[in-house]
Parts: structure tokens; sequence; C-alpha cells
């Protein structure tokens, strides 16, 4: 039997407080560094599944500005067996909202200056968003 195939989408989302530029990193419940990002329902493209799970994980509307990658792995569900999971993850500016984290899904949310934010997915982040985080930066300019 084929491997069920799951995909989800989210993003690496910042924005600029003046001169300063701010990247968004979630805790997530089991305490890791993340970014915010969920699966695909039906119906959805990848670019709105990735702007709704931004909005409902961390209350904030965003604008995609590029896809920054996609990482693949497979995973065991107890349920379906081997799980083939693509995450798609995009540049997403921060327009407006109430940064404000979804407790049912997330521990915490935050601002962080970008070398602030490398050192945190460094020490406490998921090693595949390491190539995520730092092709993000790299588009905003920022090198780490």
């Amino acid at each position: 039997m084929a491997a069920k195939k799951e995909i989800s989408a989210g993003g690496v989302v910042f924005r600029k407080q003046g001169e300063q530029l701010e990247i968004q990193l979630i805790t997530d419940r089991y305490g890791k560094t993340s970014l915010a990002k969920g699966k695909m329902e039906p119906g959805e493209t990848i670019e709105q599944t990735a702007l709704r799970e931004i909005r409902e994980e961390t209350g904030l509307n965003g604008r995609i500005i590029q896809h920054v990658d996609m990482i693949a792995y497979t995973y065991q569900h107890p349920e379906y067996g081997e799980v083939d999971k693509e995450v798609h993850y995009y540049l997403v500016e921060a327009l407006d909202g109430n940064l404000q984290a979804q407790i049912e899904e997330i521990k915490g949310v935050a601002w962080h200056t970008p070398e602030e934010a490398w050192r945190l997915q460094r020490q406490g982040g998921y090693d595949n968003n390491d190539v995520i985080l730092s092709k993000a930066l790299t588009m905003l300019g920022i090198n780490v």
C-alpha cells in the first residue's frame, strides 16, 4: 500500500519596526523553536494554507513574498502507518493583527532580531528548519 501523503504549509514571518527587521518564531507544544505551519484543508491552495495557519497560530495576517523551500520527510502515524509529508514554507510579511499564540496548538509566539532568531533556531529548533530559516534570512538580505 502506498504511503498516505500529507501537505502542510507555513512561513517565515517578518516585519520591519523602523529600520529593525524582526523574525517571528513560535514555541511548539513540545517546547521546540519552530515556524507557524499546518495541514492543508480540502479546496485550499498551498499558499492559502500557509496564510491561514499563520493567522490561526499567531493572530497575524500576512502577505506572501516568495516561496522559500519545501522539506519532505516520512513519519509513522498511529492510524495510517507511514505518511509522506511535504511542508512548503513561504517568506511572509506581517501586515496586521494582534500577535497571540493559539494555545491549543502552540505554547508561544514572539518577535526576534534575525541574529537572535537564528541562534534560537540553532539551539532549540528542528534541524530541517535550519535551511528554511537560513534561506529566508538570505532573501531578506541577512547573512547568518
